[in-house]
């Protein structure tokens, strides 16, 4: 066989393995969106949107950006586009990597209530407490800070029965601040999956802090719920 010939060949056979790699990637693309769904764009957080600060055209230019994502891995009420977040002020710190969903966000104009810890009541002091659950607070659709809060506690299994004990330790307490924990690795980049841990401050008589101080050192954990 003449160079020409062999040259032919080899180009022929490279245009067929060409073609074949074609169709079984298209394949592949088609088998994992048949599986996965379409995709999407939606809303990301490149770096974090600090809590109560209202999102600027500078801060969607470098904190944020569009991403296509299958359709059944993006939550509900979870933004696509900048443009619905200029304006608007996250309820609480959404971390970098995370959706930005409209369960996080203020309305436009809305005004954050000014909760200074010297207007607090003689009697009540601030204190920071590591919670868990805090992500159906951060989710509920509006800022739960200022409102009313029951703090529960829940203690480690003991004895034969193999139960902790829950009780309320604190009632009708106001919560002045809930923001996602610097040192959680439990819950991944998303704010809202219940592994997330919280930290949140709120205004406790001074029996009531010791209490729950103490608390934090033998609870399997600690949450809020809102009071009746």
């Amino acid at each position: 066989m003449s160079r020409r010939a062999r040259a032919t060949a080899f180009g022929g056979a490279a245009l067929v393995c060409a073609g074949v790699a074609a169709a079984v990637t298209s394949g592949y693309r088609s088998d994992v969106a048949a599986q996965l769904g379409p995709l999407r764009g939606v809303l990301i957080a490149r770096q974090q949107l600090p809590a109560h600060r209202p999102v600027t055209p500078q801060v969607v230019r470098d904190a944020v950006e569009v991403r296509r994502v299958p359709a059944r891995f993006i939550p509900t009420g979870a933004l696509a586009s900048p443009a619905e977040l200029l304006g608007r002020s996250p309820a609480a710190a959404i971390p970098a990597g995370s959706y930005v969903l409209t369960a996080q966000l203020r309305a436009r104009g809305a005004r954050r209530r000014s909760r200074p810890p010297g207007q607090l009541p003689g009697n009540r002091q601030p204190v920071e407490l590591a919670v868990s659950g805090a992500a159906a607070l951060a989710a509920a659709g509006r800022d739960p800070v200022g409102s009313r809060m029951d703090v529960i506690v829940t203690t480690e299994p003991r004895g034969a029965s193999g139960s902790g004990r829950t009780y309320v330790a604190a009632s009708g307490v106001r919560l002045l601040s809930l923001r996602r924990s610097p040192g959680d690795a439990s819950g991944g980049a998303d704010p809202l999956s219940p592994a997330a841990e919280w930290i949140a401050t709120v205004a406790l008589t001074r029996p009531q802090a010791l209490k729950l101080i103490e608390a934090e050192s033998y609870a399997r954990e600690i949450r809020l719920i809102g009071a009746a």
